[in-house]
């Protein structure tokens, strides 16, 4: 087996530790984890396993139905809720036939989901997705009775859950507007029971309802970034202890010496100010290294700090290792993970990036190659 340019190490240990601490947070309720975008980059199928094997969590989270897909085939048998609609009628037909819980928000929906489970000859369990502020999928709070009662009234659809999603629990700054969702799911959710009777599911915490709003947790919680170790927003709450999940490495491909004045990289952005040592590091933009980092991140040789220099290409990144360095092509990189007494977090570069953790670790590309530990 060829060894890797570049190898993203991800902690199973960790998730299953961050998913204990959040468990011990919500005192009970149920726990979903979203596994959509390859569980932010860091690999759905084995995280999904491992969850299905210690218990850690009760249901996965999706946004389509092939990542749906892609955890059965791989023989996950956890209750899978895939997010928001699916509109096409064969993603639907697939789903249902594969026991794919699916989000309703409408008419069109509900009897779309129905037709394809009297299809199937199956009961097909829905959730009801209400939009109390975030504006983007979602019924209406008012319509919400009357939709519920259109999927009770179809024999081949189980009203499972109703739910709805926060879009600032993670900031302080949006408590209030936040504390008035809460209250609109509560008041909605009461008036669905008292119509039709008692609803499994009711969830509404995202990662920051988790960690800042106890009020939000009613039956079951929807942990996303917290679970691969990073806080969704620098100033939220941090009432559960996490541990980064994710560490990458790579090596140094070259090292050669610079001479005061001489530039690096595309578009000449960076002029060395002394004669210096720089590396350069086979990993760029195409293996999710952003080119926003360019003259702006750092990585670790030899348990030191090296900031990124020029721009970052698409298949390399050249670094300043310092004029006195002795290092050597084949030395280990650390773009992401802990070097010595130096760390690199995926908040940190986040910040340079102007963006945030989830997208970090989303941009991997399957050119980083995953090994799974712990």
């Amino acid at each position: 087996m060829i060894e890797p340019t570049n190898l993203a190490t991800v902690r199973l240990d960790r998730i299953a530790a961050n998913l204990a601490a959040i468990r011990s947070r919500v005192e009970g309720r149920k726990v979903l984890v979203a596994v959509k975008a390859d569980a932010y980059g860091h690999g759905a199928v084995e995280i999904a396993a491992m969850i299905e094997k210690t218990g850690a969590a009760d249901w996965l989270g999706v946004a389509t139905v092939d990542e749906a897909l892609e955890l059965r085939e791989a023989g996950i048998k956890l209750p899978i809720l895939k997010l928001s609609m699916a509109r096409n009628p064969g993603e639907i037909d697939a789903a249902v036939a594969a026991g794919i819980t699916l989000t309703v928000t409408d008419v069109e929906s509900i009897n779309a989901v129905a037709a394809a489970a009297a299809s199937n000859r199956v009961v097909a369990d829905v959730h009801l997705k209400v939009d109390t502020g975030m504006r983007r999928i979602g019924c209406p709070p008012e319509q919400a009775v009357d939709l519920a009662k259109l999927v009770d009234a179809a024999s081949s659809l189980h009203l499972g859950g109703v739910f709805s999603h926060l879009p600032i629990s993670d900031s302080p700054a949006g408590a209030e507007f936040t504390a008035a969702q809460i209250a609109l799911f509560a008041q909605t959710v009461a008036a669905v029971e008292a119509a039709r009777g008692p609803v499994p599911l009711k969830h509404l915490a995202n990662s920051g309802g988790i960690l800042a709003h106890p009020d939000s947790w009613f039956d079951l919680v929807r942990a996303g970034i917290i679970v691969y170790g990073a806080y969704p927003d620098p100033e939220v709450a941090r009432t559960v202890p996490l541990k980064p999940a994710l560490e990458w490495r790579s090596y140094l491909s070259f090292v050669k010496p610079v001479a005061a004045g001489e530039t690096v990289s595309y578009g000449r952005t960076w002029t060395a100010e002394r004669d210096t040592v720089v590396g350069t590091v086979p990993v760029g933009y195409a293996d999710g290294y952003s080119r926003l980092l360019s003259n702006r991140g750092r990585m670790l040789i030899d348990g030191r700090s090296c900031p990124v220099i020029g721009r970052v290409c698409m298949d390399q990144t050249m670094v300043d290792l310092g004029p006195d360095a002795t290092d050597l092509v084949g030395d280990e990189v650390v773009l992401i993970g802990v070097d010595g007494g130096e760390e690199i977090t995926t908040t940190e570069i986040a910040t340079l990036m102007g963006t945030i953790p989830y997208e970090v670790t989303c941009l991997l590309t399957a050119r980083v190659a995953r090994e799974f530990v712990g």
